[in-house]
């Protein structure tokens, strides 16, 4: 069972390794879209969005709904959003902690 988890913890974050399909789960956090809406906001060609949005769906990171010849695509989990974010934060915590070794290590040269 637990080899299984890490199978498919590893494949989730695989999916999830692409900046174009992290830009698609920015978006859905604001609700539900159509493939159109998330054509035209993230200014890519169909075939490509719907490549990206199939990853997603075969991790089931999202869900879909047909109305009609629409197809609207949501975050499954919305604990996905909240996993998103924590590891931005640390990104965002990294980013500081990094400007701030930089500001040292540059008073540090200033000084030699």
């Amino acid at each position: 069972m637990e080899e299984k988890i890490f199978q498919m913890h590893a494949e989730v974050c695989k999916s999830m390794a692409n900046p174009t399909r992290l830009r698609i789960m920015n978006l859905l956090r604001e609700g539900e879209k159509s493939v159109e809406e998330l054509r035209e906001r993230l200014g890519l060609p169909k075939a490509n969005l719907s490549q990206h949005l199939g990853v997603l769906r075969h991790c089931r990171i999202v869900s879909t709904r047909r109305d009609g010849l629409n197809i609207y695509y949501k975050v499954a989990n919305p604990k996905m959003i909240r996993a998103c974010d924590i590891l931005r934060e640390v990104l965002l915590e990294q980013l500081q902690e990094g400007g701030q070794l930089m500001k040292v290590a540059s008073r540090k040269n200033k000084s030699s």
